[in-house]
């Protein structure tokens, strides 16, 4: 008869530990974070890209919720990404220390100073605006907000907050942001943080979220394509500023964040009605990038970062 200890599992070596996908996780967490949000979500979108609200590939469209077909389309692939990676890689990379450390930054409130709030909710529209009055012929079309307009925006930031803003920044922000930061300090690591989360994107170009069409077939597209990456990087630098001075605080990046989509989305096309809603991203580069190259240059590429470097 076997003896009751033959078949006892040897425990595992450190060794066998970090073998196969999940020591590949632990080793690498910042780029298992990346290939997981891209393949999430990238999956996730192929139904809307391929869809009569994309290249039209499948005979069907996706249902309008608030008159757009966004919500249902893009919303959960941009949950599954971000939000989803982040939440899995660090509970495999960092187990309940990793998970507590995260949700820390995602519902730190205080920040060491309100007046972050107000900067991020005042500075951003003046950074739209300001770089849209710069546009050729711009300041001429501009004129003043309806009252409907002034009404809609808390409740459209309310909305940008819990669908964007939360489905991205827990990600790149309160996971991605520490870890590249302390590998490639804040500037570089900005820098590359904001490639990756505009590339993310490229997907949704193809799909009516796009504001140069759907296809790739003329320079516009182009362009258009190219400018977005440019913003992208421009307020990375920006939220990586406000993030690193607020305690790594979660909630005023994302506010960051949401307050740019909903002067975007509503507030600026009411200023500007004869300026073309893909000009909005150049306001960006011009409004964002400015104060980028304003505070690499006074912070010498710090961006308030104090933290170690590997």
């Amino acid at each position: 008869m076997p003896s009751p200890t033959a078949h006892r599992a040897e425990p595992r070596s450190p060794a066998a530990a970090s073998r196969g996908p999940v020591g590949a996780v632990r080793r690498h967490p910042l780029v298992a974070f990346f290939v997981l949000a891209y393949a999430a979500s990238w999956l996730a979108w192929l139904p809307y890209v391929l869809s009569g609200d994309g290249l039209g590939v499948l005979n069907f469209r996706f249902p309008k919720v608030l008159g757009d077909s966004q919500i249902p389309g893009v919303l959960p692939g941009a949950y599954l990404g971000p939000l989803g990676s982040a939440l899995v890689v660090s509970a495999i990379a960092g187990g309940r220390e990793g998970l507590r450390r995260w949700r820390q930054r995602l519902f730190r409130m205080r920040v060491g100073g309100w007046y972050w709030y107000p900067i991020v909710l005042i500075g951003v529209p003046v950074l739209l605006v300001g770089g849209t009055v710069a546009l050729p012929g711009a300041a001429e079309s501009l004129r003043v907000p309806s009252l409907a307009v002034v009404a809609a925006y808390l409740p459209m930031l309310a909305v940008q907050v819990l669908t964007t803003g939360l489905a991205e920044e827990p990600g790149w922000r309160d996971f991605a942001l520490p870890l590249i930061q302390r590998r490639h300090g804040a500037a570089l690591g900005t820098l590359i943080l904001g490639v990756v989360w505009a590339g993310w994107h490229l997907p949704l170009f193809f799909t009516s979220w796009s504001l140069a069409g759907k296809r790739p077939e003329t320079a516009h597209w182009w362009i258009t394509v190219g400018t977005f990456f440019l913003m992208a990087v421009a307020i990375s630098y920006l939220i990586t500023w406000v993030f690193n001075h607020t305690r790594e605080s979660l909630p005023v990046a994302l506010l960051l964040h949401a307050s740019n989509n909903a002067v975007a989305s509503l507030v600026l096309p009411e200023l500007f009605a004869d300026t073309h809603e893909s000009w909005m991203l150049t306001a960006g580069v011009i409004g964002y990038g400015t104060v980028a190259v304003a505070l690499l240059i006074v912070t010498r590429g710090r961006l308030g970062y104090r933290g170690p470097r590997d």
